[in-house]
């Protein structure tokens, strides 16, 4: 059952207070470098020796071919193609409302404009161990192609079973248009794509969710790659309840981001011991018939707590101090607390608006900031796959003007050919 804390009269600065997951406090830093290294100096060879020491899979022809992919599209569920439809329809309409026109600031005769540029080669990760994560595909390709990245490579571990990328994954590719997809390891893959290979060009950007070994990777390769600000790693929640709250769907919405796989974190906060044991009685029927059970009951004993506080205001507190990926304000009031939030990757209000919407349909990316890096980032957006460009245009009466506030600074900073290029252009 939950690990139980009673935090009431507990204020202040949290962070220390509270426990975190053990992949969060101690990364397996050694172990990926090692990984990375072996890609970066074997290539082909060594992305292939790890897809099958870690997958099981030994893959010669890297690159899944694009008959396989469209094969995948045309051979999936009528349902499940019509539940991407409505994913890729809601994703790409969220997204596009990222995209604003060019900025534009003018004062006194210096104009500066603002150019938004994509990437040009970009790489998704999405999981597939445990679970083939379909929607990933979506969640991280459109946005990409909203900001207008030319080139977007997916990279997905093999499934042993098949011996290939999960049909469903390769379907979304597909719809999602993927120019190419690599069936590769995790670490592996992510080094392959930062680094290139003899089969692999290197990219840009690299983005998606992953184990812990993957997003580890993605710091790694942060200095030769672009990677979003915040560390995209195994599931989080913070359940917030009241008296209000149905046990069953608190309940339900605690294992589901645990069931993920290992590391998953789950938090229940209430202010009301009876509200505690009744959504904790739950749990128990709950999974007790879920395939994943042996997953989420690791989790639960691991990595998942149940917290008594003082009240709402502090309840909301202890979850800023969390920074979660999730955050779901299942009270009688959740637009009250709203304001308070300062520290979440998302956040669901309600009894009817449960993390598993904003996975699938909502629209904004499920690729969302956890292990508290929610108090510096938050959710994959267009931004990720552009940098922005500024261009300065100054005509020579504005330059006279600024010139002797640019020498001033120049010289005092003893830089005198900086100002001696003002000084050149502005006789006197």
């Amino acid at each position: 059952m939950l690990n139980r804390l009673d935090l009431r009269g507990k204020t202040g600065d949290l962070r220390g207070v509270l426990p975190r997951p053990h992949a969060a406090t101690e990364p397996p830093v050694a172990h990926v470098q090692a990984l990375l290294a072996e890609v970066r100096e074997r290539g082909d060879d060594a992305v292939r020796d790890l897809t099958e020491k870690f997958d099981g899979v030994r893959v010669e022809q890297l690159r899944v071919p694009q008959s396989e992919i469209d094969a995948a599209l045309a051979s999936i569920p009528p349902l499940l193609r019509e539940a991407l439809e409505v994913a890729k329809a809601n994703i790409l309409s969220y997204h596009r409302e990222q995209l604003h026109e060019e900025a534009r600031h003018e004062r006194d005769g210096l104009v500066v404009r603002e150019l938004r540029r994509p990437v040009d080669r970009a790489a998704v990760y999405v999981p597939g161990g445990l679970a083939p994560l379909i929607s990933t595909v979506l969640m991280t390709v459109i946005p990409a192609r909203v900001a207008g990245v030319p080139e977007v490579v997916l990279v997905s571990p093999p499934d042993k079973a098949i011996g290939t990328i999960s049909p469903g994954i390769l379907a979304a590719a597909a719809l999602a248009g993927v120019d190419e997809v690599y069936r590769i390891n995790g670490p592996a893959g992510i080094g392959a794509v930062a680094y290139g290979t003899e089969t692999i060009r290197p990219v840009d950007v690299v983005v998606g969710p992953g184990n812990v070994y993957v997003s580890q990777a993605k710091r790694e390769v942060s200095g030769v790659v672009g990677i979003p600000s915040s560390f995209a790693g195994p599931s989080e929640v913070v359940v917030i309840a009241d008296e209000t709250t149905p046990a069953e769907y608190a309940a339900i919405d605690l294992i589901v981001q645990i069931e993920h796989g290992p590391d998953g974190l789950a938090w229940l906060i209430t202010w009301s011991e009876d509200v505690a044991e009744r959504i904790l009685g739950v749990i128990g029927n709950l999974i007790e018939n879920n395939p994943r059970r042996e997953v989420i009951a690791a989790n639960i004993e691991a990595n998942s707590y149940v917290a008594i506080v003082d009240g709402p205001e502090h309840a909301i507190e202890v979850a800023n101090a969390i920074a979660p990926e999730h955050l779901q304000l299942m009270t009688a009031d959740p637009e009250s607390l709203l304001p308070l939030v300062r520290h979440a990757g998302a956040v669901f209000t309600g009894a009817y608006a449960p993390a598993s919407v904003g996975d699938y349909v909502a629209g904004p990316s499920h690729v969302l900031p956890t292990y508290g890096s929610a108090r510096f980032a938050g959710a994959l957006r267009v931004d990720d796959f552009s940098k922005y460009v500024h261009v300065v245009s100054v005509d020579e009466p504005t330059l006279a003007k600024l010139a002797p506030h640019v020498m001033a600074l120049a010289e005092a900073e003893g830089l005198e050919a900086h100002a001696e290029s003002v000084r050149l252009r502005t006789p006197r």
